[in-house]
């Protein structure tokens, strides 16, 4: 059984050999002999017949291979888990100045960050832990049970006892247990979308396919494990179990915990890299100036290190945290679930969306649009997620709307599409085949009663692949529906009784069909199958969503590049992404076969100007999400069934539709819509971008506030003159720069930011321009601070001689020092524009906490007790003016900066 045996036509391994683990010979390599051979063939090398394998060669066989099961790998202890999230480099330069300040005895410090370190990894790990369901969730796809022939005998088994070779037998509503090479198919249909995502049935079939290579929706005869069969029966060979099905090659790659970092998290690792490098120059530069002045080594390396400590935000942390929890709480309100927390942001730096096309960018429900009769009518219909609810109107080509009146051509043309039918509405669900209920939907909204409750059917002949028609008999008439192509050529007349129009009704088609619509043509007679009547055509289709042509316009101008990946075929697939707005032709489509044939460095170079993908399985959709990955653009991938999990799991995002899409898709998933609407995956994008953008308004209050501080001590230390502030008011100084005031500029709308093109993902969230402004603002606190507290000094008294200022100095200098702080965090909300346009109550928390910041300084200044723990004294009115008109300096000349960028800014032509 180890060996293969030769056939005539190309070589099928034995069962040995196509399902252990070890063979040389792969399992996508049985699959391609399978398919091409006929099935005579692929049972003799699989040593098996229609009578089945014995019960010893069963156990033969599951010794050597297994059996039927799809087995989880051993997860990594939740301990390491949770360790791994202390590796990150911010965490890690946090935690190192956590180990300075116990070393320096600056225990609040030390507290502080240990404290903010331990929130914000707990977090992360909650969120992960909660995600690590999909390979169980894949599980529910495997038949726990089924029959097979065994030594001639149909028995029912465990479907984990399936050995290759086994002979399935295939009815109505079973799940495969397994993949098969049909052997039998009587009418045979099969639902295969948890693996092509197509929702129509497919009519499957015994006889070989001619081609070397065949995508899994063009495999007419094989069956996948966890398809359906939706009508007829049939028989099928066992050639792939477990691990080796399609089925299973998805959940070995869903086992593949591959640790992706959202553009966020690269960001703040450079950040904290490059924070990293800045004090480490810092510290050197520092205690080489000391050293130079004379002054002893140990104080310079001391306050070297006291000063980088304090200009470390430990606040970052928590005010990403609080920030990204801020945008899911928008997001769920906008029908969008985040599932991960730094996806949110992550959307943000999108440069390409990878849509799937039915339920996201279509309805995914098929309606009826087009009618042809005795005139061409455009069919509007409101309510269109419901089945029954809702009007429907016929507008014809003058704009006009045709009245349905009983016994006209129209109102026949739709009574013979609900007879020739076998559809029927549970409440407003469907049970049926999608097409039939377009039509079913349609006669309801029309307000048409269902004509076989009061006309009995007599007889029926199947719809059939060979005649490609379905034929009922209600009452004295005999109606048939199916291809235009054959059903015309049993028509004699026209329903007027005038000859037909053979010319029209084939544009009418060309024309339907262009449209992506499936076109069906109805005819009757009195009994004949040959002398009949044309009734007319109906097209349809699954329509675009309303608004999703709009919301691609808009993300395709901020510079994201959207692409529809769909099974359909190539002039489905164009024409629905044109009618989106997508730039759709043969030369920017891409099928499964143009994409096996090419190496991945011909695929990255061919999908930066594709926008369609057709014919795809879930192993191209992942070299389609490695190319554009590999050319380091953000990807973020839609999808709903199983075979949309691999794909979605290795994108940068993965988004799964919540309205019937599989719980494989959502375990698999970062994001899940709702709603299924692409045009909330737009609005998740502005999302991440306003986060971004808050996060950087964040920083540049922080850092200013620490270069100023820095700046201060520095200057102070290294000019021998006496520091303005105490170590008291230096610790409410950080309370202001890591509180209320800091953290409420996480709240900020941005809306500037969602025009904006996504971001380079190499930059730092700290870029030059920010520096330039930090650096200004800086200058400006130091002057000013250093200025007013020289200033209060009383004169004759030598600086340099002074352990300690006045009380009056040191308050008037740690004021005005509060003071540039609380009119910096208004000029940080926006990088560009002025607090005028924004408007002071626009951020109302960023008001009421800067308000209440300048309450509390009041109190910390004339309250007796404070004035104790702070070393503060009163001031007058006039000081405290003179402390307003000079913090208020930095916000006057940034708002110079401003007026000045905009000015000088050139203007667009839309301008």
């Amino acid at each position: 059984m180890s060996g293969s045996k030769k056939t005539e036509g190309a070589e099928v391994p034995s069962a040995s050999r196509s399902v252990s683990p070890t063979t040389a010979t792969a399992p996508s390599q049985l699959v391609i002999d399978c398919y091409s051979n006929d099935e005579e063939h692929v049972m003799d090398a699989l040593h098996t017949s229609l009578a089945g394998l014995s019960a010893s060669e069963v156990a033969i066989r599951q010794e050597q291979d297994g059996k039927n099961e799809l087995e989880e790998e051993e997860d990594e202890s939740l301990v390491m888990q949770f360790l791994d999230k202390f590796q990150d480099p911010m965490v890690v330069l946090l935690l190192c100045s956590a180990c300075i300040s116990l070393l320096m005895r600056q225990w609040d410090d030390a507290i502080s960050i240990v404290v903010a370190v331990i929130i914000v990894s707990t977090v992360g790990f909650v969120q992960e832990y909660k995600s690590e369901k999909a390979v169980q969730a894949l599980k529910e796809f495997v038949a726990p049970k089924c029959i097979v022939v065994r030594e001639g005998n149909h028995i029912e088994i465990e479907a984990a006892e399936l050995v290759v070779g086994d002979i399935v037998i295939l009815a109505p509503g079973c799940r495969v247990p397994a993949d098969l090479r049909l052997v039998e198919s009587v009418e045979l249909q099969v639902n295969e979308s948890l693996l092509t995502g197509e929702s129509e049935p497919v009519q499957k079939y015994v006889t070989p396919i001619a081609a070397t290579k065949c995508a899994i929706s063009d495999r007419l005869n094989m069956v996948c494990m966890g398809a359906t069969v939706s009508s007829g029966t049939g028989k099928g060979v066992v050639v792939c179990i477990g691990k080796n099905t399609e089925l299973g090659k998805i959940f070995q790659f869903l086992q593949k915990k591959e640790e992706k970092k959202t553009p966020l998290q690269i960001s703040m690792d450079n950040f904290g890299k490059q924070l990293s490098i800045v004090s480490s120059v810092v510290i050197v530069l520092i205690s080489v100036i000391g050293f130079l002045q004379g002054k002893p080594p140990l104080q310079m390396f001391n306050m070297a290190v006291s000063l980088v400590v304090a200009a470390i935000p430990e606040g970052l942390p928590i005010a990403v945290t609080v920030t990204l929890a801020l945008g899911v709480t928008r997001m769920s309100h906008r029908k969008a679930i985040v599932r991960k927390l730094p996806a949110v942001e992550a959307l943000g730096a999108t440069n390409v969306i990878c849509v799937d096309k039915t339920g996201t960018l279509t309805q995914n429900k098929m309606t009826v649009t087009d009618i042809y009769c005795d005139q061409l009518l455009q069919v509007e219909m409101t309510e269109p997620v419901s089945f029954v609810h809702g009007t429907a109107k016929f507008v014809n080509n003058k704009g006009g709307v045709e009245t349905l009146k009983s016994g006209s051509h129209l109102y026949e043309l739709i009574k013979a599409s609900v007879c020739c039918n076998n559809a029927r509405f549970n409440g407003d669900s469907l049970v049926g085949l999608p097409t039939e209920g377009a039509l079913l939907s349609l006669a309801s909204k029309a307000g048409l009663p269902d004509f076989r409750s009061e006309i009995a059917r007599q007889s029926e002949v199947p719809f059939s692949s060979l005649t490609k028609w379905m034929g009922v008999t209600c009452g004295d008439r005999f109606i048939i529906k199916g291809a235009p192509e054959v059903v015309v050529t049993k028509c004699t007349r026209s329903f007027d009784g005038s000859p037909l129009d053979m010319h029209e009704i084939q544009q009418v088609v060309i024309n339907m069909s262009s449209k992506a619509l499936r076109v069906l043509a109805f005819a009757c007679s009195s009994g004949s199958q040959e002398d009949m009547t044309f009734l007319g055509l109906v097209g349809v289709i699954d329509p675009p969503r309303p608004g999703v042509k709009e919301a691609i316009a808009s993300v395709k101008h901020t510079g994201i590049h959207v692409v529809m990946i769909t099974g359909d075929s190539k002039d489905t697939a164009i024409a629905v992404a044109s009618q989106l707005g997508l730039t759709a032709s043969s030369d920017t489509a891409l099928s499964a076969s143009d994409i096996d044939q090419m190496s991945p460095e011909q695929l990255k170079e061919r999908v930066s100007n594709t926008s369609v993908f057709y014919r795809m399985t879930p192993a191209q959709k992942v070299k389609i999400v490695n190319a554009y990955k590999s050319l380091n653009m953000v990807t973020c991938m839609t999808g709903d069934g199983v075979n949309d999990a691999p794909a979605v799991s290795r994108s940068d995002i993965g988004i799964a539709m919540g309205a019937g899409g599989s719980d494989v898709c959502k375990e698999a998933a970062e994001i899940i819509l709702v709603d299924n609407n692409f045009s909330t995956i737009v609005a998740a994008i502005e999302e991440g971008k306003v986060i971004f953008n808050n996060i950087k308004n964040f920083l540049h209050f922080q850092l200013t506030t620490s270069v100023a501080a820095m700046g201060l001590i520095a200057f102070c230390s290294l000019a021998d003159l006496p520091l303005p502030l105490n170590p008291m008011q230096i610790l409410w100084i950080n309370i202001i720069m890591d509180g209320p005031p800091a953290q409420s500029l996480t709240f900020e709308a941005n809306r500037e930011a969602t025009t904006q093109r996504p971001r380079d993902l190499k930059a730092s969230p700290v870029d030059l321009k920010m520096i330039g402004k930090i650096c200004l603002s800086a200058f400006l606190m130091v002057v000013g601070t250093m200025w007013i507290f020289l200033q209060t000094i009383p004169q004759g008294k030598a600086l340099s001689e002074m352990n300690e200022a006045p009380k009056e100095a040191t308050t008037i200098g740690f004021t005005t020092f509060v003071l540039f702080q609380l009119f910096n965090a208004f000029n940080c909300r926006s990088f560009s524009k002025s607090v005028l346009t924004l408007g002071l109550f626009s951020n109302i928390y960023l008001t009421l906490s800067v308000l209440g910041a300048l309450a509390t300084q009041m109190v910390v200044i004339y309250l007796p007790f404070l004035q104790l723990v702070f070393r503060t004294s009163s001031v007058t009115m006039s000081q405290l003016g003179l402390c307003v008109a000079v913090a208020s300096s930095v916000l006057i000349v940034d708002e110079l900066w401003k007026l000045f960028s905009l000015l000088s800014k050139p203007k667009t032509k839309s301008e």
